[in-house]
């Protein structure tokens, strides 16, 4: 985790330049892990309620989000 911590401490800063590139990569980090999970959800049966309720968010924004996706496979 240390990248991930970097990118906070330079998101954190006092220079403009470095703290909006580290924000954007922590934005950047931060899709792709919600991606992630929200696909290890599908492929263990959560509905998108189960899913929005853990994001914080309504059952149509998740949806409308990540349901252009199809339900990955089970790996095994």
């Amino acid at each position: 985790m240390t990248e991930a911590n970097d990118l906070a401490e330079a998101a954190a800063g006092a220079d403009p330049r470095i703290g909006l590139r580290a924000a954007v990569a922590l934005r950047r980090l931060a899709d792709a892990l919600e991606v992630l999970q929200v696909d290890n959800a599908r492929r263990q049966g959560w509905s998108w309620q189960e899913i929005a309720d853990a994001l914080d968010v309504t059952r149509q924004a998740v949806h409308k989000k990540h349901a252009g996706r199809p339900v990955p496979r089970q790996e095994g």
